[in-house]
């Protein structure tokens, strides 16, 4: 972890993300890894955190508006896109599929980089109950190599999103 690069060298979309978590008087500023966190097992590694502390961001196509769907689930987990769908979508509608400049037009951040809050657009937001599992949780700030801690309770209160259950049930063995 690289604490020492000056917040005024960071990437847009982490300079975004660290204005608002100011703005919500949040004690932790992102940090900047020295390797990418693309996925939630890179950044749990590098982090030296459990893989479901990650509260990886998840984003979907409603397709009746084109509205962007941000689920923000634990990394160890696996969104249900069924139980999402039921959620968001009215009178049987459906959800896609984000390709990589869906979400950099709709989010202003590139796949891998995801944050829960500071989007261009605010998408539809969904927490996933099992992020309430840990105490703190590590999310996205903007950028691949961006993090930063909270907790989910911070999350709920920062996005105003509510929780549901939204993953795959794992099977019993």
């Amino acid at each position: 972890m690289n604490d020492t690069v000056s917040s005024e060298a960071w990437p847009a979309g982490m300079q975004r993300v660290a204005a608002a978590l100011a703005a919500f008087g949040h004690p932790h500023a992102p940090v900047m890894l020295d390797d990418a966190a693309r996925t939630a097992q890179q950044a749990a590694d590098a982090l030296g955190v459990a893989l479901g502390q990650i509260a990886k961001s998840i984003i979907f196509r409603r397709k009746s508006d084109e509205a962007a769907v941000l689920v923000v689930t634990s990394g160890d987990l696996r969104v249900d896109e069924k139980k999402v769908q039921a959620l968001v979508c009215a009178d049987g509608g459906k959800l896609g599929r984000a390709d990589a400049e869906f979400v950099k037009g709709k989010t202003g951040f590139s796949i891998g980089g995801v944050s829960p809050l500071a989007h261009s657009t605010p998408p539809v937001t969904l927490i996933d109950a099992q992020l309430f599992r840990f105490a703190d949780i590590w999310a996205a700030a903007g950028h691949p190599h961006g993090v930063f801690r909270l907790t989910p309770d911070d999350l709920q209160r920062f996005t105003g999103a509510p929780v549901h259950d939204v993953t795959v049930v794992p099977p019993v063995a």
